[in-house]
């Protein structure tokens, strides 16, 4: 799966927030962020949009897996727990999948196992493939 290795390394954005592959096979992905300094908001917890970013790059990865290009349609993600430091895992699977449109769930938790986010999302297959 080389193609969706050179696909998670363009992702600047990713990146520059530290976020790292950690796994991935068709329909899945696994993704950490060690929380520094500047994923904090004022209030000194991780910002919602360094965890909607940790789970929408988990979920592109995933959605990617099947070598198609994939973008988002839909996504909903719930902020359940604050956390200020440590790691956050981002795990994506899979739920259903056609020829146009997947369904995916991603779960962020920290080092301890605790749920800190829920992310689902909604990926249109276009016809053009990746490689």
């Amino acid at each position: 799966m080389d193609y969706i290795k050179e696909f998670s390394e363009s992702d600047r954005f990713a990146k520059l927030l530290g976020i790292e592959l950690l796994e991935v096979s068709k329909g899945y992905a696994k993704a950490k962020m060690k929380i520094r300094d500047i994923h904090l908001n004022s209030v000194n917890t991780v910002h919602g949009g360094a965890i909607f970013t940790l789970a929408d790059y988990t979920f592109a990865i995933a959605a990617n897996s099947h070598e198609k290009i994939s973008v988002a349609l839909n996504v909903n993600i719930s902020f359940l727990k604050a956390v200020s430091e440590g790691t956050l895992f981002s795990e994506a699977k899979e739920m259903s999948i056609n020829p146009k449109i997947a369904t995916y769930n991603i779960e962020i938790s920290n080092e301890k196992g605790e749920l800190i986010s829920t992310f689902h999302g909604m990926a249109y297959r276009k016809d053009k493939f990746l490689k």
